[in-house]
């Protein structure tokens, strides 16, 4: 493909974002005057651990997460979660009403909304729902990308709320389609919970594919708000530029840290297969339950189902105390509900609340 750079906003090819103090200051020191920080800690924080303006991408968990998805750390960018990441590429990629973003809905709402802030058409590509689930239309994407001319294409692998995946090939042959044209953002939020390789793969032969990763998720940091994306280094490099000067509190930095150690690590894989055990097996109870109508095969840590009563299976589930995802806003889920798994007892509460609660207004 040609120059990455090409992909920018023009106005952003030569922008050299802010220049922090923890950015600019890389000379040792003892006495650290030149960012206006209090030089005695909070009450609060007897450990002084915020008193000073964390390092904007620190080395550490840098290298961690660089060995936990298998890049280098320059390919490498840490941020508020992976929705910072969404909402830069759209910032740092889209010219106001004329660059277009691809989404592919139903799907994870950000994409949308980040391309709506900048005033980035949007083109959506709705998925399709078959007799094996829900399906990634690739052709009709690729045609959409060229047609509308569009900068960013958003594939979500596994899809949320769908629970399908796609196939590498298919985002390689994309990736090929567009080269030139747009970038890729293959976003594998629910990575963890398929067995298919990641995207990341990808990047040596294809330059415009990027990764969005989370510690949200299988890594249960959802409070932590730790996300990263993968990329060329010459887009993480501008990126960079445009994120703000101190994305990362350091407070959140030391739990990731912590959560990348290898006794952390595994106990994370075991807890992740205990997810996928969890997944089939909620799957096959709730296709049994009176008034459900269909369960979705997902790859994810969710299951997406249909009811002949969507409203009062909702109101069943919350009146045994459960919260589950109400997606009838969205295209083609009308009748549906996304549900979480959870723990073993969880999941039979969800089973009980359902299939009780149901069967009695059916015998009413």
């Amino acid at each position: 493909m040609s120059n990455l750079l090409d992909l920018l906003r023009p106005d952003l090819r030569g922008f050299a974002g802010y220049s922090s103090a923890r950015r600019s200051g890389t000379l040792p020191a003892n006495v650290w005057l030149n960012a206006n920080e209090n030089p005695w800690p909070n009450p609060a924080d007897p450990d002084a651990h915020c008193r000073r303006y964390p390092e904007p991408q620190p080395a550490a968990l840098r290298t961690a997460l660089a060995q936990l998805y298998g890049v280098s750390a320059e390919q490498l960018l840490i941020g508020r979660g992976s929705d910072e990441a969404i909402d830069l590429l759209v910032r740092a990629l889209c010219r106001p009403g004329v660059d277009a973003v691809i989404a592919t809905p139903p799907v994870f709402g950000m994409y949308a909304v980040c391309a709506r802030l900048q005033n980035a058409p949007l083109i959506e590509v709705p998925l399709r729902d078959g007799e094996a689930g829900f399906s990634t239309d690739m052709a009709a994407i690729t045609e959409a990308a060229l047609r509308g001319k569009a900068r960013l294409v958003f594939v979500c692998s596994p899809a949320n709320p769908t629970g399908q995946g796609v196939p590498l090939d298919a985002i390689a042959a994309l990736a090929n389609a567009v080269g030139g044209q747009a970038v890729v953002v293959v976003d594998e939020a629910y990575g963890e919970f398929n067995a298919q390789p990641s995207a990341s793969t990808l990047l040596a032969a294809h330059r415009n594919v990027a990764v969005l990763r989370t510690l949200s998720k299988a890594h249960a940091l959802a409070a932590a708000r730790i996300g990263c994306l993968i990329a060329d280094p010459v887009l993480i490099a501008v990126l960079r530029n445009c994120q703000a000067p101190y994305p990362l509190p350091t407070p959140c930095v030391d739990v990731a840290l912590a959560a990348l150690t290898p006794a952390a690590l595994a106990i994370t894989r075991a807890r992740v297969a205990e997810l996928i055990a969890e997944r089939e097996r909620l799957h096959g109870a709730l296709g049994a339950c009176p008034g459900v109508r269909r369960v979705y095969p997902s790859q994810g840590n969710y299951l997406l189902a249909r009811f002949a009563d969507a409203e009062a299976a909702l109101a069943r589930l919350l009146a045994a105390g459960i919260m589950v995802r109400d997606m009838r806003a969205q295209p083609q889920l009308g009748d549906a509900l996304r549900i979480s798994i959870g723990s073993p007892a969880e999941n039979d509460q969800v089973l009980a609340a359902l299939g009780a609660s149901i069967a009695a207004g059916a015998r009413a």
